[in-house]
């Protein structure tokens, strides 16, 4: 039996049933990473060491009977901009190649408390910048269906990592898509929660009103109890919503008849691809013998989406990034022969071409005399798209949509055409401007041999309903095959 194929409910089982240990599942990661990481390459920093004794903690907790819930024991990955106590975080960035942080964000305390094995830091864009992976400062990493392909970004190495069987589970981060567009790509479950669901506290700060932390996995069910682990209140984090946490695995029976679905018009549109329209409505051909019932909406200024996420994202970005000026963080050019000659010089060798682009459009958007031009009327637009979901809302009880435009594309394609590769996030965008929650669910694979995604999208906080419109639909669709890695 292949430990590293097996769900975290699963292995769960597994474990209290005193069938296998966490040390006999944790070593079975580790021999998945030595044997396929190579073509993946989804890991920055393995800490094979600190998980072993995770899992012998872990193996002590179940022998005496007290073990602390169904992620204890189970090998969990990071996303490399997860601060972690005393183990590198680079945010796949030059500029903190070496930067080890003192202590561990909330979403990390909370999966330590929760027993879960930390294996590692998964590569991504760097500072979660970028649809593709292709960003990183140090390689990027590969699609375990066909390693010719981007996995997707910016999370890719949280999505690779779980399709490949190199983690049960993993956290990444989502501003734009950067969970549920490489989730797509990858064949795997994944799902951004409402802004303020989950805390941001000792993570990387790309755009700080559209971030937001989020499991990956290969199930629902697994998702919900990744969600259920680490969502709730932090006063470490002004942000974090003081709204109670459902326990979302116990309320997963998959009961959805008579729950409307809304189809936005806008998101059948030019631009996506015919196989992945075709596997998205039979998705909703799925729901419907399910006993829902789609009803079309229209949100007119979700076209506006992209423009609007390109000034209030490098605006925010160019603020957060600020830090890093060879001073405070960061690395620091030798010999320069002024302080405005080393912000420059270090700042220039740590980020790379993606990250300095958005910083300079941010900056201008945010200059003297363009303000209200564009980061003023970006904010209008955003209330516009928030209005239209709250709208679409009140008719339905979750959207249904595309997650991604096409299937995933070769490594380079879309290099050279920044805008092409901006595009790639059309459907998932207006989410994080909205603030709503979503999930990418597999819903079949094209000629090709490549997965796609469908997106379900429903109210703030309203993640209980969506988790179970997924998990319906995960049942009506049947086991979704491996990889072929």
């Amino acid at each position: 039996m292949d430990l590293y194929r097996l769900t975290i409910h699963d292995l769960h089982e597994e474990l209290r049933e005193g069938r296998v240990t966490s040390n006999q599942i944790t070593e079975s990661v580790f021999d998945r990473i030595a044997e396929v990481d190579g073509r993946v390459r989804a890991y920055l920093t393995l800490t094979k060491e600190a998980a072993l004794e995770a899992a012998a903690r872990s193996d002590e907790r179940y022998r005496r009977g007290d073990f602390l819930g169904p992620l204890d024991g189970i090998p969990i990955a990071l996303k490399d901009i997860f601060l972690t106590e005393g183990i590198r975080t680079t945010c796949a960035s030059k500029v903190l190649e070496n930067f080890i942080p003192p202590y561990d964000g909330t979403p990390v305390v909370r999966l330590k408390e929760a027993g879960a094995v930390i294996t590692g830091k998964l590569n991504m864009d760097e500072f979660a910048m970028g649809s593709s992976n292709e960003n990183s400062g140090f390689f990027p990493t590969h699609n375990p269906w066909n390693t010719q392909y981007v996995p997707g970004g910016s999370s890719g190495g949280s999505a690779a990592s779980v399709a490949a069987g190199e983690a049960i589970g993993a956290l990444g981060t989502d501003t734009g898509g950067s969970i549920r567009q490489p989730a797509s790509h990858c064949g795997v479950v994944g799902m951004k929660p409402t802004y303020g669901r989950v805390s941001r506290y000792g993570i990387i700060a790309f755009a700080s009103s559209l971030d937001q932390v989020g499991p990956l996995a290969r199930t629902v069910t697994d998702c919900s109890i990744l969600l259920r682990t680490i969502a709730g209140h932090d006063p470490a984090d002004s942000t974090s919503a003081e709204v109670p946490v459902p326990d979302y695995p116990s309320l997963l029976d998959g009961k959805v008849e008579g729950m409307k679905v809304g189809l936005p018009e806008e998101y059948f549109s030019e631009g996506l691809d015919p196989e992945v329209e075709r596997l998205v409505r039979e998705a909703a051909h799925a729901l419907e013998r399910r006993g829902m019932k789609m009803v079309p909406v229209s949100l007119p200024s979700s076209r506006y989406a992209v423009a609007t996420y390109y000034i209030i994202a490098p605006a925010e970005a160019s603020s957060n990034l600020a830090r890093y000026d060879g001073v405070r963080y960061g690395v620091r050019v030798p010999d320069a022969e002024s302080l405005m000659e080393m912000y420059k010089r270090s700042r220039s060798r740590g980020f790379g071409a993606e990250v300095q682009r958005r910083i300079m459009l941010g900056t201008f958007a945010l200059s003297a005399g363009y303000y209200d031009a564009y980061y003023g009327k970006a904010q209008k637009i955003r209330t516009l798209i928030r209005r239209e979901m709250d709208e679409a809302f009140s008719k339905v009880d979750v959207l249904l949509a595309p997650t991604a435009p096409t299937a995933a594309f070769p490594i380079g394609e879309k290099m050279d055409d920044p805008l092409q590769m901006y595009m790639s996030d059309v459907y998932t965008i207006p989410v994080n401007i909205a603030g709503v929650a979503a999930i990418s669910v597999p819903c079949g694979i094209t000629p090709d041999g490549l997965p796609v995604g469908v997106q379900l999208i429903s109210p703030p906080f309203g993640e209980e309903v969506l988790l179970n419109v997924a998990f319906a639909y995960e049942q009506e669709r049947g086991t979704f095959p491996n990889c072929p890695l």
